[in-house]
């Protein structure tokens, strides 16, 4: 059974954590040039990372394994945690907007946007290829 909790941990600390794994190789000067601060996903809508988009984010998300995701929203102040999330999937989230869905490990994250032009993003960092 999935359990939907809110954390303890501060909107502000997740998305630090998000921040560090999934855009800390983009610049200070090129996150400003694309309004980074603003929407944090326009590093994938930008092409500053290279990730999955549309059908083909929304397949590797239902695809990966999940165990506990955090869920966090561009302008709310609320952290989920999704526990037994494996049976989590896209669509679940298509009603959504800027919602930013990751492990607890942060190895993917997952990203539906306002925008139904731009995304969903589906974004696996590759370490050893960051620079």
């Amino acid at each position: 059974m999935i359990k939907i909790t809110m954390t303890k941990i501060t909107c502000r600390d997740v998305i630090r954590l998000w921040d560090e794994a999934f855009a800390h190789n983009v610049a200070e000067d090129i996150k400003e040039a694309i309004y980074y601060d603003q929407f944090k996903w326009h590093i994938f809508s930008y092409g500053k990372q290279k990730c999955l988009t549309g059908d083909e984010a929304r397949q590797a998300f239902d695809a990966e394994t999940k165990g506990e995701v955090y869920a966090v929203y561009q302008h709310l102040p609320h952290v989920f945690l999704y526990r037994n999330a494996d049976r989590v999937i896209a669509e679940d989230f298509d009603s959504e907007q800027d919602i930013y869905l990751f492990d607890r490990q942060r190895t993917w994250t997952y990203v539906h946007t306002h925008e139904s032009m731009c995304g969903p993003y589906f974004y696996k960092p590759n370490r050893s290829s960051e620079g």
